[in-house]
């Protein structure tokens, strides 16, 4: 199949998200190529983001434990990015993996807990965009999703390193990591997407379509 082989859906009207060419789960080579490169491109940037981290987490939790989590949002960057650009079930969720692997192959404090994050945030993005039944992937849809991999990381981190806390604290965690998805991971994804889009490098995609089509107006 054609790389720009990208056609809107019929009975779209304009202005709505350009979807991935059908059937949705016929996953074409530049798909599997692109979630791999976005992959890695984000896990050498949450290894690094891992070290930088520990800075503001520390300020912030001394201040306010669930604080810590306000800039975690940085971590679901993939998972929305990835949904937003090829836009096919599964993309968000396995470029999420696929970066936590990347960033925790290096060596973090973390250890493979990082990789289990990922899956769950993967799985936090992955469900908004199925929501939205893969055809809708405007700035709402990333930062629901954005937002959603926080829950499903404070979900998780309930068990492991912040088991011991109250329910309160918990609840408050879980609101500042939907806080930071959205902003960080949801807007900051829409926004990296178009300029992705705008500088021509996603050209085989609907986004890079989309952005032809503003352009074009």
């Amino acid at each position: 199949m054609s790389t720009t082989n990208i056609r809107t859906a019929p009975g779209q009207r304009p202005g709505r998200s350009i979807l991935a060419s059908r059937p949705l789960m016929g996953w074409r080579t530049v798909d599997l190529l692109t979630i791999a490169f976005l992959g890695a491109a984000f896990g050498v940037a949450y290894w690094g983001w891992d070290i930088l981290y520990t800075g503001p987490l520390a300020a912030l939790q001394f201040a306010f434990a669930p604080l810590g989590g306000l800039f975690a949002g940085t971590w679901f960057l993939a998972g929305v990015v990835g949904g937003l650009v090829v836009r096919r079930p599964g993309a968000a969720f396995l470029c999420e993996v696929l970066a936590a692997l990347v960033s925790m192959l290096p060596g973090t404090e973390w250890g493979a807990t990082v990789l289990v994050s990922g899956i769950v945030q993967g799985l936090g993005c992955e469900l908004v965009f199925a929501l939205f039944g893969y055809r809708f992937f405007g700035l709402l849809a990333a930062v629901l999703a954005g937002a959603m991999a926080g829950p499903f990381a404070a979900a998780y981190e309930s068990t492991t390193w912040i088991q011991d806390w109250s329910l309160g604290w918990k609840l408050a965690y879980a609101g500042v990591l939907a806080f930071s998805g959205a902003v960080l991971a949801g807007l900051g994804g829409w926004a990296l997407t178009r300029t992705l889009a705008n500088a021509g490098a996603l050209n085989a995609f609907p986004a890079g379509q989309e952005a032809r089509e503003r352009h074009a107006v």
